[in-house]
Order: structure tokens, then C-alpha cells, then sequence
């Protein structure tokens, strides 16, 4: 089924983005330090969430989800990055693969509500909100 699996692909994306977003909360360097180190943990908690309730929404419809680092590597929109890079570049990696989470719910949206499947669409209409708002949080850093 189509849809599952571009389900599954958001899924492995946020989880990509949990991963990259735990990372850079780690590993952030600079003067910003601390107001960055709390942001980053206040996205990736929520994303971890969010983990939790795409996989679960999958199961729901009843799929197995993908669980793995590998198949979530290989279905992701967006890709891992290296953890020793500046804090500008950081911000400017994360607000980019928001956007891109954006961009492709925007796209998935109707997909789903015309397919009669309301519920996923009300779940990736919440998602939009939280992706938009860290798009403008992070982008703020960079001005």
C-alpha cells in the first residue's frame, strides 16, 4: 500500500531528524552554547515523541513499522550529517530539514484525506505546525 509507505518514510525522516537534532544538542559548540543545547532538547524530545506516534499510527492501520537504523537511512528525505561543525551551520542544517518535513507534508496531506484516511491527515496537519514553528525558531538564530 502506498500510502504506508510514504507513512513510513515520514517516520524514518523524523526519525533521521531525532537523531541529527540529538547529535548537534551534543556535540553544539560556541558562545550560544546553552540557549542552543536547551533548544535542540526541547526538538528532539518532541520529535522523539512524534517517533512514537507516526510508528504508532502505522500499526494502526495495520502495518508494521519500520524499526531500524538501516531502514530508516534508506527511506529518509533528508541525511545524517557530521557532528563537528560550527553552531550557524547546525541551525542552518536543522531549519533546512524542517523545512523539507514541511514542504513534503504539505504534499502528503491531501494524499491522505482524499484516500478517506482523515486521521493520518489530522496527525501530519499537527506535524506541519511544529516543523513550521522550528523553521522560524531556527532561522531566527541565523539573522
Amino acid at each position: 500500500m502506498k500510502s504506508i509507505e510514504t507513512l513510513s518514510a515520514i517516520l524514518a525522516t523524523n526519525f533521521v531528524l531525532y537523531v541529527k537534532t540529538q547529535n548537534f544538542h551534543w556535540n553544539v559548540q560556541g558562545p550560544t552554547f546553552m540557549m542552543i543545547h536547551k533548544m535542540l532538547e526541547e526538538q528532539y524530545e518532541n520529535l522523539a515523541e512524534a517517533n512514537d506516534e507516526i510508528a504508532e499510527r502505522i500499526r494502526s492501520l495495520g502495518f508494521l513499522a519500520p524499526g531500524s537504523m538501516k531502514e530508516f537511512l534508506a527511506a529518509s528525505l533528508i541525511d545524517e550529517s557530521p557532528n563537528d561543525l560550527p553552531a550557524e551551520k547546525m541551525i542552518q542544517i536543522l531549519a533546512d530539514d524542517h523545512q523539507a518535513m514541511v514542504d513534503k507534508l504539505k504534499e502528503l496531506i491531501p494524499v491522505f484525506a482524499e484516500s478517506g484516511d482523515d486521521g493520518t491527515a489530522d496527525m501530519l496537519t499537527a506535524r506541519i505546525q511544529f516543523h513550521q514553528e522550528k523553521v522560524w525558531m531556527l532561522k531566527s538564530h541565523l539573522v
